[in-house]
């Protein structure tokens, strides 16, 4: 059987190529599986070709396949259904497939609403889809494979959940020759990767409990890391096809700091020469992990930092203080990271002004280079999604298609039309202040990556000015 994958876009009818997106590793991992048991599997990222959803039902047609899967974020949550309706009409026997987070979250939900959906894989994929695939090929019953939700003569069936695998070292390393595509990086608009670039997943899953996050539900709060030596064996398949930047796009990359800095070891003892960015989150950072990573060509750091004010820290069970963050900058700082990221979200249901606008000042006082600047937003998943329900805030009903701001529906906190004109504001502020821009030439004159970097987005200021004025996006 063939079995063929679409990461779907996320604007009506597909109409516009998106250069900000990362490769859909999750279908990548789906696909290598498969491959590697000896089907035929192909991949389509309509998102970074802009194929319209017409385009995308040709390439169905033209690889012809017996099962059509489709990873579905919220922010796609209605425009996937319509390639699956197109893609009926065209051949009623494919048997269309959701997975990824909306589709975990709401597979009955799909199911009863589109006909033209017919299984639900839910949590990770990549066995479900093989296990599917065996059983579809056999005539076989469904009801044996495990983590799938699925319509049966008008009746809907729910499987027990597939267990998480355990050795993610087992998987196939992603193909990213399936996709015929080039990716880059941007964070808050920032073109961040100027060479040949990709992503990597070192581990999977967060043990911790943001309420604004699904991940933990979805991964069910366990972390799993890839070994250091299964790691290092994909990096240098990629420096071998040319890639010089990666990104990790790990939950929680510097969890296990041990594991973090044997990597850098590695790195640097193998001449890997790469470029790589990562997240860390602020009470687990280390000067000397830092100066480790420096040293093995990490260049960039993203911190969760979230909030100025403990008590919204602790509404989101963030786990962390401000004072944690100050250190955590400096230490990153003082290790040599090129460029800091900061992460921040506000307007949480009874997030007072005076908070709101002291996390802006924070974000101005901490020694970062491009605050990430968040309107706090739910969706099907998150705690915070299932608070608002609970509180009579939003019907279930009516939007678990979408997400929504939360300024939009807490009569609490400031509006959102006022918070989103006191980011923009603040983002101007924050570059043009004659200070910061002394700072930041002085820091970009003694970086060769800070000056690729500026000369790589200075065609684009206006753009990524209207990236911030247009759209802040959810926390």
């Amino acid at each position: 059987m063939r079995f063929s994958f679409i990461n779907p876009s996320q604007t009506p009818g597909g109409l516009e190529m998106c250069t900000k997106a990362w490769p859909p590793l999750g279908l990548l991992y789906c696909a290598g599986v498969l491959i590697k048991e000896g089907y035929d599997a192909s991949l389509l990222d309509q998102t970074v070709k802009g194929f319209t959803h017409e385009q995308a039902v040709d390439w169905v047609k033209k690889e012809d396949p017996d099962i059509l899967g489709l990873s579905v974020l919220h922010s796609a949550a209605k425009e996937a259904p319509k390639i699956a309706e197109l893609v009926k009409k065209e051949n009623p026997n494919i048997k269309v497939v959701m997975g990824n987070y909306h589709a975990t979250f709401n597979g009955e939900r799909i199911l009863k609403k589109y006909p033209s959906i017919d299984i639900i894989v839910r949590g990770e994929g990549e066995y479900g889809c093989l296990e599917l695939v065996r059983c579809l090929e056999k005539g076989g019953d469904l009801r044996e494979v495990e983590g799938i939700t699925f319509r049966n003569d008008g009746k809907i069936f729910s499987t027990p959940d597939r267990q998480l695998i355990q050795n993610i070292d087992e998987l196939p390393f992603p193909d990213r020759d399936l996709m015929n595509a080039e990716y880059t990086s941007t964070i808050f608009g920032v073109k961040v990767a100027t060479k040949k670039f990709t992503t990597v997943l070192s581990s999977r899953g967060c043990s911790f409990r943001c309420t604004f996050c699904g991940c933990r539900k979805f991964i069910k709060g366990i972390w799993r890391p890839r070994s250091v030596e299964n790691i290092m064996k994909e990096l240098w398949l990629l420096r071998s096809q040319g890639y010089e930047e990666i990104l990790f796009v790990d939950d929680n990359f510097t969890l296990n700091r041990k594991r973090v800095k044997q990597l850098c070891q590695r790195m640097r003892k193998e001449g890997l020469n790469i470029r790589w960015i990562c997240d860390s989150r602020v009470d687990n950072s280390e000067y000397d992990m830092f100066r480790q990573m420096v040293k093995a060509g990490c260049n960039t750091v993203y911190f969760g930092i979230e909030s100025a004010n403990q008590r919204i820290l602790d509404y989101y069970r963030k786990g962390i203080t401000p004072q944690q963050t100050m250190e955590a900058v400096r230490k990153a700082r003082k290790a040599g990271v090129d460029i800091i990221v900061g992460s921040f979200i506000v307007g949480a249901p009874d997030e007072t002004r005076s908070e709101v606008e002291n996390t802006l000042r924070f974000a101005e006082k901490l020694d970062i280079d491009v605050p990430s600047l968040n309107i706090l937003g739910a969706f099907s998943g998150t705690e915070i999604w299932n608070e608002l329900i609970a509180k009579g805030l939003i019907n279930e009903d009516e939007c678990w298609e979408t997400a929504i701001y939360v300024p939009t529906v807490s009569p609490n906190t400031i509006p959102f039309e006022e918070m989103r004109k006191m980011i923009y504001d603040h983002f101007r502020e924050f570059y043009f202040r004659p200070k910061k821009m002394v700072k930041e030439i002085l820091q970009t004159l003694k970086s060769s990556y800070r000056l690729g970097v500026l000369f790589a987005n200075l065609p684009r200021i206006n753009s990524v000015i209207n990236d911030v004025k247009q759209g802040v996006r959810y926390g």
